[in-house]
């Protein structure tokens, strides 16, 4: 049976995003392995799969749950929702400048976070909700600012950039006025760290991502249909309004909840979906494969921010220093070549 050309090209763009993701799936995989077999304490594969199905000695087991495990799990979790957080935003925006970070969200996360740990005492999910709050009135802000007339993406973007300095002032403050303990610990938060991941952190973010999955389905379902613009979205049943507040929140959600754990890790979510698309395009392929990038970044980041700088590092700093580079990169790019 032939296909019709409408039909085939989608057949092709099914087929090479289903490449894309298995590529991106069993890359994932040898990162994964990586990151359980390299430190300061070497394993070789097969002692990590021994002490993963019971076996092992009580150090190999200490190292793999205590250490590596909780850290590298934290890393995938964090990866995927910056990701598709910054997939959202970019979509949402039809901008591929609009991050978590670069709009302020961040920003607004880490001024709740660390009013919340420093002043109040906040801990678990009382320090996600906390940094929710924080983005969400950013997102508000931004919200209101993208539903005026002749408010450009572009304005949009160059606002969420003061408002995030405007943060990074409030949160210099707050560390500036706490003991000096607490002003260290924030100072390593603020840079992004997932050094001595307890499993409670890693269990809270995965029950988040799992209740934030089927609003990004959703999602992914209506933001090609946003991306034709308001009044051909309208034209074809969309509650625009609606569905601009809801998305938004559900990328909101997921940035200030990784932020909440781990701090405002820099770039990933601006980078990982401008490297999905680059592979299989836009719609809802595009948020599964930016999940798989991001899964894969942040734990490589990881492993490079331990050992590749000769000292162990915050995370935050190896995704700042790479992602300072392709933003200079997609800044210089003619505007009709930013995918």
């Amino acid at each position: 049976m032939t296909l019709s050309p409408a039909r085939s090209v989608l057949h092709g763009t099914r087929n090479r995003s289903l490449v894309v993701c298995s590529a991106l799936a069993a890359a994932l995989v040898a990162v994964m392995a990586a990151t359980m077999v390299i430190g300061d304490y070497p394993l070789t594969i097969l002692e990590v799969l021994d002490t993963l199905t019971g076996g092992g000695s009580d150090r190999d087991r200490y190292v793999v749950f205590n250490v590596r495990l909780p850290r590298l799990l934290m890393a995938i979790a964090c990866g995927v929702g910056l990701a598709i957080s910054g997939a959202i935003m970019q979509s949402l925006l039809r901008n591929p400048l609009a991050s978590p970070e670069l709009l302020g969200i961040s920003g607004g996360a880490s001024v709740a976070a660390v009013a919340g740990t420093l002043i109040f005492g906040l801990t678990g999910l009382a320090l996600v909700g906390a940094a929710f709050v924080g983005g969400s009135v950013i997102a508000g802000v931004l919200l209101i600012a993208a539903s005026r007339q002749g408010a450009s993406s572009y304005r949009i973007v160059l606002a969420g950039v003061g408002i995030a300095f405007v943060c990074i002032a409030i949160v210099g403050f707050i560390i500036k006025r706490a003991q000096l303990n607490q002003a260290q610990d924030a100072l390593r938060w603020i840079t992004g760290s997932i050094d001595a991941t307890p499993w409670r952190d890693v269990w809270v973010l995965l029950a988040v991502l799992a209740i934030a999955m089927p609003l990004v389905f959703a999602a992914s379902r209506i933001l090609p249909q946003l991306e034709l613009g308001e009044q051909r979205a309208a034209g074809l049943g969309v509650a625009v309004g609606s569905a601009r507040a809801w998305i938004l929140v559900t990328a909101v959600f997921l940035a200030a909840s990784v932020t909440a754990f781990i701090g405002p890790v820099a770039f990933v979510a601006l980078s990982a979906p401008a490297i999905a698309r680059g592979m299989v395009g836009r719609g809802s392929a595009a948020i599964a494969a930016s999940a798989l990038v991001g899964a894969v970044i942040m734990p490589l980041s990881d492993l490079a921010a331990q050992y590749a700088l000769g000292k162990s590092v915050p995370v935050g700093i190896v995704t700042g220093m790479v992602g300072a580079v392709y933003l200079l990169w997609l800044l210089a790019r003619p505007k009709g070549q930013r995918t």
